[in-house]
């Protein structure tokens, strides 16, 4: 628990953390440092601290796992011939990162881990030799090696606690005790995987310097990461936002409100993500080039870049967007949650709620009318971890494939958490896609969105699993709300919806959506039922339908023989949640307004939103089928850039220059939350042009 001075303002001119002035600088009242009290409370007694125990075991693994690497690394200095003296200076470090070097950990959570190598000690060492050594040790186990993955890793658990443990070889023949990992000269003569590796260290060293108050960061940051695995939104792999991208978001909102509390500080965390207008990216520092020449987070010359839905850029040097997994809908669900926070957050505030209220966990099965299911099998327990690893790395393409096929019209949610269904005989998880029709549209009578052929592709994709097994299978299949089955829920039983509110909006018309049925009838041709979709709920209780729900059952024999498995088919009955509304709450009551860096101008947050923003986004229904193509092509790989390049080269001149008119409006009027240039080169935080011509704007949209 820190202590706190009410009301403490600076005396004179204090750093400026970030890129741009502060909010506020305003300090806690009286109240404010009780809630943080009050805060600090309810994350103690809901466990999120480990005890003194678990610390020192996490301690002494690191120690003893340091000890392994130095052995390791002097070992094979020898074998390879090097003389003595350099066998005794034969060095390996272990550093951490993630959330254990945040100081936000908790009980049970694994440790990043980054092993710093000499020169002559490469990756296939890594992954060979040391792998074997450690695949020796009784106290190793669940040693599962990632060598292809995007960073490279390798998992294991040591004495019961969770290591990834990453590596990198950098260019010194001696690896000193005191290098430090933050220096740019690490970076020389490594190839990119070395550099990803090593920037989790380095991106985590330099929040740490960032921020104004380390202490109070981590009190926000852990609220934050608690609410958003409640919420459903904690998640990387799925689509949202993992441990980094939540802290970067926390960091900058301590930059912008100095001297607030932790207490504070939650609450304008979600005042202002409410308001940001994505996709203006989210900065600590301003982007550095280097004449090492790594490639950086830059719009202007990259055009995947552009694509990026929710920048979060990282800190350090080559500076990339953390969180380019985001996509429209899982951008889509983090407002709504946003929102909702930031409604609890007021209630709070003006004490008519309590801090439980706001990590109320999220009824993902009550907030659909439909839902895919992906069912995922193997014959047992190592096979499952391996299989469902890489079936839970694809789902993300399912939700875009599916946004694609239907122009947008279908709208997924993937939700991060998986369920197990223990009474099967064979391993198995089942994760869960909340589906509805996109809100507002036209609904055409009998219309349909046929997702057969979308969830084939998806199958097709997965099923070319490198390291498939006999046994490996999975299923996709369409429940209703009705139909989920009881081993999602904790209890093992459906909850009652009889004290829900809804609310009653207008019926419109229904459609159907197919999803393929690979379950065929005796004369080989699949099934297929439909149901009509309704985009609310209805006045009257829904009546139980005259059909069975056409339900994939693991254990029947047509559906085992089946080989890689199958999608269960139907039309789905659709119904959204009520819409979330914008709070009209500026950033900061005390402070509303946010200075434009360098121009004295002032710009309220709401005007913005009514101004400069809109001009970009009036445009994009002009050009449905080239953003729907273009947000996927980062996603489901180069087979679609030439589309995307011919798309880009087919954009309608008037549209380029409307889209040109609204950037340069956006860049120029102000710079709502981020300004500052970066080195010069006219690319503003929110990166889009500022310096340059309107007419040089279509120009660098369009060009290869």
């Amino acid at each position: 628990m820190g202590s706190f001075e009410v009301g403490r303002r600076p005396l004179q001119a204090q750093r400026q953390y970030g890129v741009t002035k502060p909010i506020s600088t305003a300090g806690p009242t009286e109240a404010d440092i009780r809630r943080t009290v009050e805060l600090e409370k309810f994350l103690a007694d809901s466990g999120l601290y480990e005890n003194k125990e678990e610390a020192a075991k996490r301690e002494e693994v690191l120690g003893q796992i340091d000890q392994i690497v130095k052995i390791w690394v002097r070992q094979l200095t020898r074998q390879r011939g090097y003389t003595d003296q350099m066998v005794e200076d034969a060095n390996a470090i272990i550093f951490t990162f993630g959330s254990y070097r945040l100081g936000v950990h908790g009980p049970g959570a694994d440790i990043d881990t980054l092993c710093v190598g000499p020169s002559y000690v490469n990756r296939e060492d890594f992954f060979t030799i040391l792998h074997d050594t450690l695949a020796g040790m009784e106290e190793v186990t669940e040693l599962q090696p990632v060598p292809d993955a995007h960073v490279p890793v390798m998992k294991l658990k040591f004495n019961g606690i969770s290591i990834d443990l990453l590596y990198a070889s950098i260019s010194l023949l001696v690896v000193p005790e005191d290098l430090d990992i933050s220096s740019r000269s690490v970076l020389y003569n490594v190839d990119e995987f070395t550099v990803r590796s090593l920037n989790g260290c380095r991106v985590a060293d330099q929040i740490l310097r960032l921020v104004p108050s380390v202490e109070h960061f981590r009190t926000t940051l852990r609220c934050v990461k608690f609410w958003a695995k409640r919420r459903g939104v904690y998640s990387n792999v799925t689509g949202f936002l993992g441990g980094v991208n939540w802290a970067l978001l926390v960091a900058r909102v301590c930059q912008l409100y100095p001297n607030a509390v932790p207490s504070m500080l939650v609450s304008r965390f979600f005042r202002v993500y409410t308001q940001w207008r994505w996709p203006n990216p989210v900065m600590l520092c301003p982007i550095e080039e280097d004449e090492l020449g790594f490639p950086v987070w830059d719009p202007r010359k990259n055009h995947r870049d552009r694509t990026h839905h929710m920048p979060i850029i990282t800190p350090a040097y080559p500076c990339m967007n953390s969180s380019y997994n985001v996509s429209t809908s899982t951008l889509r669900v983090m407002n709504d949650q946003f929102d909702i926070g930031n409604r609890m957050c007021e209630e709070i505030e003006l004490n008519k709620s309590c801090w439980s209220a706001l990590f109320e966990p999220y009824l993902f099965f009550d907030n659909y009318k439909n839902y895919l299911q992906v069912d995922i099998v193997a014959a047992d327990a190592d096979d499952l971890r391996l299989w469902k690893g890489w079936v839970e790395s694809r789902l993300r393409q399912l939700t875009l494939k599916i946004e694609r096929d239907t122009n947008g019209m279908l709208q997924c949610h993937p939700y991060p958490n998986e369920y197990m269904d223990t009474s099967k005989q064979c391993s198995h998880c089942a994760f869960f896609m909340g589906l509805q029709r996109k809100q507002g549209m036209r609904v055409h009578e009998g219309q349909q969105f046929d997702i057969r052929v979308t969830v084939d592709e998806f199958r097709h994709s997965v099923n070319m699993y490198m390291f498939w097994k006999p046994g490996m299978q999975i299923f996709v299949s369409h429940v209703r709300r009705r139909q989920i089955p009881c081993f999602v829920f904790p209890e093992g039983y459906k909850r009652s919806r009889s004290s829900k509110p809804t609310i009653q909006l207008k019926v419109e018309k229904s459609s159907d959506v197919v999803v393929d049925c690979e379950r065929g009838s005796s004369d080989g041709r699949s099934k297929r039922k439909r149901f009509a979709i309704d985009d609310v709920e209805p006045k009257k209780p829904e009546k139980q339908a005259s059909v069975s729900p056409n339900r994939l059952l693991l254990g029947s024999p047509e559906v085992v023989n089946g080989g890689s498995g199958g999608t269960q088919g139907s039309c789905l009955d659709m119904k959204t949640s009520p819409d979330t509304q914008n709070s009209d709450m500026d950033l900061d009551k005390n402070s509303v307004d946010i200075v434009q860096h360098g121009s004295g101008n002032y710009l309220n947050m709401e005007e913005f939103a009514s101004t400069g923003v809109s001009k970009y986004f009036k445009a994009q229904p002009q050009q449905k089928q080239f953003e729907r193509r273009k947000d996927v092509a980062n996603d489901i790989g180069s087979s679609l850039d030439e589309e995307v390049a011919f798309l880009e080269k087919q954009a309608d001149g008037n549209w380029s220059q409307e889209i040109s008119t609204g950037l340069h409006g956006i860049a120029t009027e102000a710079g709502l939350l981020e300004s500052e240039c970066l080195n010069g080169h006219g690319v503003s935080q929110n990166g889009l042009l500022e310096e340059l011509e309107p007419n040089s704007v279509p120009r660098m949209l369009m060009e290869e």
